[in-house]
């Protein structure tokens, strides 16, 4: 954590241009892989988009651990916290609609209902899966894109879910992971999880 706060610190000191954002890419990975979330909020309570590559899937990525984190027996205080960041980046993916790449919207409005769903603030199971999809026939070479559909694929029941398709989705995700521009993506990491899990579910 305190390597993160020196970075916002002397970030705050550099221009746009100057400031190099994998720099916070390298120290939120670096967080994911230990599990420590406590980084990653307190980056997203800066609110500063400039300090990393993609801020909008850090905000999908942290709402998916705080609504898992509140469903937990034991856990329920978080409830009010997660509605709220979930609300949040809700809120995030509307005004930055215009901005995203190809795909991002659907996939992120699609993440949006699943937590709601999990919430219990909205139900649109279909709604969720049919934007997922799209979202690959909008971006089907975009690694984000298609591990998120593979995740969607891979919690889904049947006959909406399926590990195999999931396990495709997850593999052609991981070839164009490849790019040096994904070096510390957070997805990238969690794609790789997610195809030794399925290998190991569908032996």
């Amino acid at each position: 954590m305190l390597c993160l706060t020196l970075l916002l610190f002397f970030s705050a000191f550099l221009s746009p241009l100057a400031a190099d954002p994998s720099s916070t890419d390298s120290v939120l990975l670096d967080a994911y892989r230990k599990e420590n979330m406590t980084v990653w909020k307190e980056y997203l309570d800066t609110n500063d988009q400039r300090l990393t590559t993609n801020y909008l899937l850090y905000e999908y990525g942290y709402c998916g651990y705080i609504v898992a984190e509140a469903k937990k027996d034991g856990n329920e205080a978080l409830l009010p916290e997660a509605k709220r960041r979930v609300q949040h980046f809700k809120s995030s993916v509307a005004s930055h609609q215009s901005q995203m790449p190809t795909g991002h919207y659907e996939m992120y409005l699609s993440a949006v209902y699943v937590y709601e769903l999990r919430l219990h603030e909205s139900f649109h199971p279909a709604k969720a899966m049919s934007l997922a999809k799209h979202a690959t026939r909008l971006a089907p070479e975009d690694p984000l894109v298609l591990s998120y559909y593979g995740t969607s694929l891979f919690y889904a029941p049947p006959p909406f879910g399926s590990k195999r398709e999931a396990l495709a989705y997850f593999e052609k995700a991981d070839r164009f992971f490849s790019a040096p521009q994904w070096r510390f993506c957070w997805i990238r990491e969690a794609t790789r999880m997610y195809i030794d899990q399925c290998k190991a579910k569908l032996k």
